[in-house]
């Protein structure tokens, strides 16, 4: 079993530190901005592309981008992006509530065409009801997984190549189908903490994805999914959400770390820890349960620091230390069954770099990685520092996977 490395691509916006720097709005916490702040990097396809091709560059294997209305369409940005790339894969994101899944369906068919089979599906429930709406859905948390189990079992279905019938409580189809299926089938990813998720993903789902919480949490949630999806005849895979900050030496990565709590002020910690604690989703809960709000202890595990999760929704942690620390937890987490590793830092470009040119050659002299294209080399590093990587501290707030 293989780590499989993929990175983020940040469709809201980039930045360099965790107080809010996002493009459009700061992802729901407040509306009362509308106006991008000094120093943000806004998502043009330009500094998009910028990202996916360094990805490729480094190795990484896919980007996965987000879904909400605070950021650009997930479908249409990465199929523009598979342009300007060759062999990269796109995870994309998006919401099963806010289309039909035969529709769905033909699109991801079409997607693989015109890709040459590089779409993977981030299936994304929704645990804001107040996200939800903006959409026009008005169903509860729990419903809503129930509408993505039957979501799930439609699209696999009118893969199937022949008419296909469906009926549900949400879903009927009669004669659903695509006219070509994809070629291969894109592997759907799904995440989901709560009692009404689990079954969803034991059922249809190929990689279940968790954020990142320490090693023995994560094993007791990837032993709940194993053991429900044995009792439907399945395997799934598993794959986790990280930040990452990684440098030549343990102390300049902590230092990194600490840098991005210097422009928190008590109230914006407050301001957002009251926001994200109205969130319906189990994940966002124990995510907020990892640091409680405080800047005391962020460190809850080796090398896993929460503190992004004191401003920012969705994934909290980060893995921080020097290239062989951060190789050290990956492999810790590949022991426990994790396969695809899901990473960002901020500013994207800038941390790609440092992951893709400090761990990566780590986890390969381990022996972690499949073999495959090598990645593309540049000027060498100098100082420690990745030539081609400009900067130091980065972090975004802003809602999202």
């Amino acid at each position: 079993m293989s780590v499989h490395l993929h990175w983020f691509l940040p469709t809201g916006g980039d930045g360099r530190t965790l107080v809010d720097r996002h493009a459009y709005t700061d992802g729901g916490i407040r509306r009362d901005r509308i106006t991008p702040v000094s120093g943000v990097r806004a998502p043009d396809i330009e500094y998009l592309a910028q990202i996916a091709k360094a990805a490729e560059q480094l190795g990484f294997e896919a980007v996965l981008t987000p879904t909400g209305t605070w950021c650009e369409d997930a479908w249409l940005t990465t199929v523009a992006l598979t342009q300007v790339t060759e062999r990269l894969k796109f995870l994309v994101a998006f919401r099963p509530g806010v289309i039909s899944p035969v529709l769905a369906a033909q699109m991801a068919a079409t997607y693989q065409r015109i890709s040459r089979g590089r779409l993977l599906l981030n299936v994304v429930t929704g645990g804001d009801s107040t996200e939800q709406r903006r959409f026009g859905d008005h169903l509860d948390h729990d419903r809503r997984y129930a509408r993505t189990d039957e979501f799930l079992q439609v699209v696999r279905g009118v893969w199937g190549g022949a008419p296909f019938d469906f009926k549900g409580e949400h879903y009927q189809v009669e004669g659903g189908l695509t006219a070509l299926p994809p070629d291969p089938l894109p592997q759907i990813f799904f995440g989901g903490s709560s009692a009404a998720a689990g079954p969803v993903a034991a059922r249809n789902v190929d990689v279940y994805l968790t954020w990142g919480e320490p090693p023995e949490e994560v094993k007791q949630k990837t032993d709940w999914i194993r053991g429900l999806a044995e009792k439907e005849g399945r395997t799934v895979r598993f794959g986790i959400r990280l930040h990452t900050i990684s440098r030549g030496s343990s102390k300049e990565a902590w230092a990194t770390a600490d840098r991005l709590l210097d422009d928190l002020d008590p109230a914006t910690v407050a301001a957002a820890q009251q926001a994200l604690s109205k969130s319906e989703s189990v994940g966002q809960q124990r995510m907020l349960a990892l640091h409680g709000g405080s800047r005391d202890k962020l460190e809850i595990s080796p090398n896993l620091w929460a503190g992004v999760g004191l401003v920012r929704g969705g994934a909290g942690t980060a893995l921080v230390g020097s290239h062989a620390e951060v190789a050290d937890r990956i492999e810790e987490y590949h022991s426990l069954g994790i396969e695809h590793f899901v990473l960002s830092g901020y500013p994207h470009l800038e941390e790609a770099y440092w992951f893709g040119e400090g761990v990566r050659p780590e986890l390969a002299a381990r022996g972690l990685l499949e073999a495959g294209p090598a990645p593309l080399h540049g000027v060498p590093a100098a100082n420690g520092r990745p030539a081609s990587a400009p900067g130091g501290a980065p972090l975004l707030i802003a809602g999202g996977r």
